[in-house]
Formats: structure tokens, C-alpha cells, sequence
């Protein structure tokens, strides 16, 4: 058996999907129509393959022994008890790791399983590999691993004076930004404290993979990975292999955050697919899923905001001290974004700014959408709040005297030089009526903060109408090198795009199809399935695939497209630039030439490969400034909220938004991208927090971590998508997945605010602190 041929359950990615109205119109087709995913009806049927659902010839199964203290030293790990029952074919530890012990994103500091010291709850000590998932549990169980238990610095205040917990010492990173005049003060000063707390990516589905032996000593994983090649490069590190001899293939991604941006199965899966020589599969339960993946940075915020007796604002001092848990992580990007946004889309000619992200015992942080840029927009928003107050102005209209616009800088000295249509965004949610009052639709009154049957009294709901503004990054910073690679073939009228960006619910493979399309005029597209075989493409946060790589596919297209039209172009003495192509027809500016683009491309097999590279950027200097960031997106949100100022709870009424997305690809998939955004916002504002004792998180699973549900989903109201393309981005479109989310909870908080009067500075938002006496 072959590594080819073991696995028998791969998912359907790019392969399009019988049409199922075949007599039906044209389907959509090209760039701006709301074109379907070939994969919707397999995932609505329930018969898309993921990566849980793989099995290969003489599966063996894997278990993960994970540390019960958030501090401990390991004084001996007997393996012998394990290796001894019946069905067992292996057991790892870091004696085990043949090649680099670490690794990590961004900084390898992360051992592949707990060496001398535990540094968090549920770090991975040991791995089995056995013939019964339920053997692998058992065989666990029975390693016996002694503690020497220490004190945990879980509070990362503590952090700076307790005794080191990690060889590179506590603070990840340190990142002071000082922009014009220190000593400058305003007219008006207000202070806040913020906090904001740990929020789980959930993936609908839990990590898991396959790994298959390779008759060379290698391995190939087939995992949900949305960075295929920088796993394969941690993975063959950490066993030893040059890279060549690891190949990981993308299967099925059950949605994606940080909990598909860092390894979590691959190096125990890999480590025990080459000790045993069988394919080993790992699927995790839903507790090992929230204690094996990082989580969103809780963070604590205290701000000063200066302004004149007019509201302009003069002054903003903050200080930021991130929690990164046991390992860097992606702290030092979630730190970047949380000093570079302190002020928000706000023109502040002055500011001091001090960020910092600290090692802990607690769970690891990492990226989870909108990263650093979602706890300050909740404290600069709070503060705009609280100055409102103080200079008795209305808190939008005190927002829309201070908002920034294209050519203002960023405190890091970086010009605005996209499209920040930051003013026009608050005005639309400003102008866009209100939702009907409880009283005007008696029929409605069930849906009161507490929902069907709450104990709730009418006479005790406040109403409140909160707005906020904020802003994302788009692509990475500091100098990432951002980059990818697409080839594109044409056989006969079927065209096949081959790109390593992995589709993680945004759409990628769909706006691939549309790229195509709208440049070769094919309607038959397939997207290949994604491996490391191909030339890398990259993670696919901060909306990099829509730019980059979708950017690659574009140029791939056009250079085969000049190798289409160029005989045609050349039997009428004529430049290609002088052919069209829309309809599925060539035509020439004078009419002289018009034919299909099928009868074009019979018989011909054309391809070509391009690479996409943005303008670089450059690491933030020891005072903060620097071009720091690509590009950059804006919204604007108003939340209604209903308040029942006795119990406590909070209903969100309607959420409008209005979004600067630079140019709509797909209607549909970008209203979808959006209306998730608003929705997980409300988990961030009022649910979502993973509770953490003393570094022990407490029930790691969906009964003590409160999602949102269809219940608690909000009128969501797209008030305006503002189309300003932006000239530097391949079709001078936007990311639209992460501001929603960012923006969302500060404006629920302002309508909080709002509506009880009491100063809201934590999510999510407690009960106890919207109950008035």
C-alpha cells in the first residue's frame, strides 16, 4: 500500500456539483454575480467528506495525554503501562522528537510535547497510537506522569515581576508608540479601564487528520490546514525530515481561525504514523478542542483621552498589556494592530501609546479574526462615550467631528493613502430608520431580553441606541512577505486553477471560478484540491486570498488569455489589446472579428503561472512608526439593544451596518461574510468568554461556553456597502469578514451604555453590570 492510495475518503473541494436545475437560466457567471460554491449542496446533504472523515487501509488510532495543572514540573513519565495493553502499537514524548524540539507562529518556542515543565492546562505531554480509538483513550490513561506542582502566574500584571516562565523570558514583546507631542494636554480629559476577555475561534468541526507512512521515511497528512506549507516545514522540522519527504494535503475545513492557523494533530500524527509504519487518524473531542487551540487575546486597556471644549480630539494616551498565555504564538502580529488602532479611524495629532503581550500560564493566545484591532476598538469607542458625556454632545455626532478620511495619518506616521470613507459609513447608520418600539407591535412582546417565556417585566426594559466605528489591516505586517503563486489551464473550453490558498468558508474557490471566467469567458471551472506540491500561497487571514492569490489567478488568466487571442489577433493584423472578451464571445473593436471562445479554444491546451507580491512594508521603529500595512477596511455599526435593567439581560434588537468593502465580487457571499461578522460580534459582546480559574479552564465545552444561537441572532441591516475601489488591490476589493466582528461589540456597549447609563468596560458584558438600583 502506498500513501497514494490509503486514503479512501477525500472531500469534493473544487469539483463542481451537477447543476440541479438544468433547464433553468443561465447560472451566474464572473466577477460581481452572486455566483454558488460548487460545494453547497454536498454540505447541505451532509455528504462533504472533512478531515474527521478520513480512513485508510490498517487505520490506527491516536490519543493525546494533555497535562492536568497549569504549572508543573514533570519529574519522571512512565510509558511502560501504556505500551503494555493490548492493541497499543506506540507511545511518543519528547524523548521521542527526533529533529527540532520547538516550534511555533512566528516564534518557535512551543514544545512539540511538555519537556521539563508544563507551562499550561492541557499541554500535550504524551501521544498513543492503538487499534481502537477506545484502546488509544485507555492506553492515555494508564501513563503515569509525576508532577512537582508550581504556583502559575495567571495574572499578567504578575507577569513582569514573577520568576521567568520560559527560556526567552515573560515579556513576548514590548511595543511603545510616541506620535507628536508628549506634553500636549486638552481642554477635556477622560480615563477608562477596559477589559476584554478570552474568545474561542469554536469551529463548527474539531481538529483532526490522517497521517499515512511514506515508502521513502516520510509521511503525508491530510488535515484541515490553512497553511499547508508552513505545517509541512514545522512537522518535518520537528521529525527530522527535509520538507520534500513530508507532504500535507488540505482536506475538508470545517471553518478556520486560529484553531486551523496553528499545528494542534499534525506533529503527534506525524510522529506516530513513522514510529508505527500504519496510517494514524486523531480525531478530538470537543474538550480537547477548546484546550488544544489558542484562543483570542484577553486583554487589559486603560486609556486617556485629551480633547478641546469643541470635542477635537487632541490627545490619546493608552496603555495595552495583552495576555499571550504559555507561548508567543501570533502575539507579536495581535500586538502590532492592538498599539498601530489604539486611537481608531480618528485624527489625533498626538499620542503615547505602550503595548505589551506577556507570557502567562494561562491558554495560549493567537489569531482569532480581527485580532488586537477588536479589544481597542471596544476601549477607544468607550472612551468616545465617555467624552461625549463630558462635553454634553451627542456620542455619534462627537464620532463624525473626529473621523479620519484618505490622506490622514495613522499614529505610526503612516499615510492613509486607500479609501477611507470613514464619515460617509457613520452618516448612512445615523440616517437609517430605527426599529419599531415594543409598544408600537404589541405582538412582538415576547421578544424581550430573556426571550420566549422570560421572567422579564416590560417595565423594566430600557432601550438603547449605541455607534461605533473601527478598522482592520488587510494582509500581514511588518514586512510579511506576502505572496502567492496560481497556474491556470485551459483544455478545450474547461479551465483548471491550481493555488495552494485553502478554502475555509470565504469563498476563495468560488471567486477563483469568477476570475476566470470573467477573463477567458470559460463557464466550466475546477478548482484543484490543495497540497504542498504546488507553490505556497500563504495563511489565509486578513483576507490575503481575496488579494493575493485570487491576484495570482487573475494575472495566470490574463497571460492565457493573451495566448488565446494572440493568433487571432495577429491573422487580422491587429493587437490583442483591440479583442474582447464577454459572453463567451471574441469580438474585435470594429466588428470584423467575432467568434466563441469555445470554437477559439478547441483542440488547444493553453496554461501559465503568475505570481502576486503587494508593495512591502516595513517593521513598526522603537517609537512605533513605520508603513507598517498594506491596506486597511473601515465600518460602521449601530446596535439597538433592549435592556432589562432588573435581571440584567440584554437582547440585541437590530444591528445596521454600513462597510467600506472597495468592490462587491459576489452579492451573496460578501452579504454572508458580513451578517457572520455581525453575528459573531454578538457572542464577543455578551456570551463568549472561556473561563479560566487560576490557569484551569472550567467547562471546556458548549454548555459552559455560551455560542449564540439562531435566538440570539439579531435584525441584521446592510445599510450601505461602499464601493471605492482600491487601486493597489488586483480588483480593488476589501476584506469584509473581520471589521463586522470588530466593530459589533463596541457598539453593542455603547448601546448598553445607552440605555442603563452605567460605565460598561468589559466584555462580554456581565449581567451585573447593566442592572441599575
Amino acid at each position: 500500500m502506498t500513501s497514494s492510495d490509503a486514503v479512501t475518503a477525500t472531500p469534493a473541494g473544487g469539483t463542481p456539483l451537477p447543476s440541479a436545475r438544468p433547464h433553468a437560466e443561465p447560472a451566474p457567471h464572473g466577477l460581481g454575480a452572486s455566483v454558488l460554491p460548487t460545494d453547497a449542496l454536498a454540505k447541505a446533504q451532509g455528504t462533504y467528506a472533512y478531515a474527521a472523515d478520513l480512513w485508510a487501509e490498517g487505520l490506527l488510532w491516536a490519543a493525546v495525554l494533555r497535562a492536568p495543572h497549569p504549572h508543573a514540573r514533570i519529574v519522571s513519565i512512565d510509558t511502560g503501562p501504556a505500551e503494555a495493553m493490548p492493541g497499543v502499537r506506540a507511545v511518543v514524548t519528547h524523548a521521542d522528537v527526533p529533529g527540532d524540539a520547538n516550534h511555533g507562529r512566528g516564534v518557535a518556542d512551543r514544545p512539540a510535547f511538555a519537556r521539563d515543565l508544563v507551562r499550561h492546562y492541557g499541554e500535550a505531554v504524551a501521544a498513543v497510537a492503538a487499534d481502537h480509538p477506545d484502546t488509544a483513550r485507555l492506553a492515555v490513561a494508564a501513563i503515569a506522569v509525576e508532577y512537582e506542582v508550581l504556583e502559575p502566574v495567571t495574572d499578567p500584571e504578575k507577569a513582569f515581576e514573577a520568576e521567568p516562565l520560559h527560556p526567552d523570558g515573560n515579556v513576548v514583546r514590548h511595543l511603545p508608540l510616541r506620535y507628536g507631542d508628549a506634553d500636549a494636554t486638552g481642554d477635556v480629559v477622560v480615563e477608562g479601564l477596559y477589559r476584554v476577555g478570552r474568545q474561542d475561534p469554536a469551529p463548527i468541526g474539531a481538529e483532526a487528520g490522517l497521517a499515512v507512512p511514506r515508502v521513502d521515511g516520510g509521511v503525508e497528512l491530510y488535515t484541515a490546514s490553512t497553511d499547508p506549507h508552513t505545517d509541512r516545514d514545522r512537522v518535518a522540522a520537528c521529525c527530522g525530515l527535509p520538507p520534500e519527504q513530508v507532504k500535507v494535503v488540505v482536506t475538508g475545513v470545517p471553518g478556520a481561525m486560529a484553531d486551523r492557523e496553528d499545528l494542534s494533530v499534525q506533529i503527534p500524527l506525524g510522529l506516530l504514523a513513522i514510529r508505527t509504519g500504519c496510517p494514524v487518524k486523531l480525531a478530538a473531542g470537543r474538550e480537547e478542542s477548546f484546550l488544544g487551540h489558542p484562543h483570542r487575546h484577553p486583554t487589559l486597556l486603560r486609556y486617556r483621552h485629551h480633547a478641546d471644549g469643541a470635542g477635537k480630539l487632541v490627545k490619546v494616551e493608552a496603555q495595552i498589556l495583552m495576555d499571550a498565555g504559555a507561548y508567543a504564538d501570533g502575539s507579536h502580529e495581535a500586538l502590532a494592530a492592538a498599539v498601530s488602532f489604539a486611537a481608531g479611524p480618528y485624527v489625533v495629532p498626538h499620542a503615547t501609546i505602550d503595548g505589551w503581550a506577556v507570557r502567562t500560564n494561562n491558554p495560549p493566545s493567537g489569531h482569532v479574526r480581527g485580532e488586537g484591532a477588536l479589544q481597542v476598538c471596544a476601549a477607544y469607542e468607550g472612551q468616545m462615550d465617555k467624552l461625549a458625556k463630558a462635553l454634553g454632545m451627542d456620542p455619534a455626532e462627537l464620532r463624525a467631528r473626529n473621523v479620519m478620511a484618505t490622506g490622514d495619518l495613522l499614529p505610526t506616521g503612516q499615510a492613509v493613502t486607500c479609501p477611507a470613507p470613514v464619515a460617509e459609513l457613520l452618516r448612512n447608520v445615523r440616517e437609517a430608520p430605527l426599529p419599531a418600539l415594543p409598544k408600537d407591535c404589541p405582538a412582538d412582546q415576547w421578544l424581550l431580553p430573556g426571550g420566549p417565556e422570560g421572567a422579564g417585566e416590560p417595565g423594566a426594559v430600557r432601550r438603547g441606541v449605541g455607534h461605533a466605528v473601527g478598522m482592520v489591516h488587510l494582509l500581514g505586517a511588518e514586512g510579511t512577505d506576502e505572496v502567492a503563486t496560481a497556474t491556470v489551464k485551459v483544455d478545450g473550453a474547461v479551465a483548471t486553477v491550481l493555488c495552494a490558498a485553502v478554502e475555509t468558508g470565504q469563498g476563495f474557490t468560488t471567486l477563483a471560478r469568477q476570475v476566470v471566467q470573467e477573463v477567458l469567458g470559460v463557464d466550466e471551472v475546477h478548482v484543484a484540491p490543495v497540497d504542498t506540491d504546488q507553490p505556497p500561497a500563504g495563511p489565509g487571514a486578513r483576507g490575503r486570498h481575496t488579494w493575493v492569490s485570487a491576484g495570482a489567478v487573475e494575472r495566470a488568466a490574463k497571460m492565457v488569455r493573451t495566448q488565446l487571442l494572440q493568433p487571432l489577433a495577429a491573422n487580422f493584423g491587429m493587437s490583442t489589446e483591440l479583442l474582447s472578451i464577454a459572453d463567451g464571445k471574441i469580438t474585435s473593436y470594429d466588428g470584423v472579428l467575432s467568434t466563441t471562445v469555445a470554437e477559439a479554444l478547441e483542440g488547444k491546451e493553453l496554461w501559465a503561472t503568475a505570481q502576486c507580491r503587494p508593495h512591502p512594508t516595513e517593521p513598526l521603529d522603537d517609537t512605533g512608526q513605520g508603513d507598517a500595512f498594506v491596506g486597511l477596511a473601515f465600518a460602521a455599526v449601530r446596535a439597538v439593544v433592549d435592556v432589562d435593567v432588573e435581571l440584567g439581560s440584554v437582547r440585541v434588537v437590530e444591528l445596521a451596518i454600513a462597510q467600506d468593502v472597495g468592490r462587491v465580487l459576489n452579492p451573496a457571499q460578501c452579504r454572508a461574510r458580513i451578517e457572520a461578522g455581525l453575528t459573531q460580534g454578538v457572542g464577543a459582546a455578551l456570551t463568549e468568554h472561556l473561563r479560566v480559574a487560576r490557569g484551569v479552564v472550567r467547562h471546556p465545552d458548549f454548555t459552559g461556553y455560551a455560542l449564540p444561537t439562531a435566538l440570539d441572532a439579531p435584525d441584521l441591516r446592510i445599510v450601505e456597502l461602499v464601493e471605492e475601489r482600491d487601486v493597489v488591490a488586483p480588483f480593488g476589493a476589501k476584506s469584509v469578514s473581520a471589521v463586522p466582528l470588530v466593530v459589533t461589540p463596541a457598539a453593542i456597549a455603547s448601546a448598553v451604555r445607552a440605555a442603563t447609563g452605567r460605565p460598561i468596560g468589559r466584555l462580554p458584558i456581565r449581567p451585573s453590570a447593566v442592572v441599575t438600583e
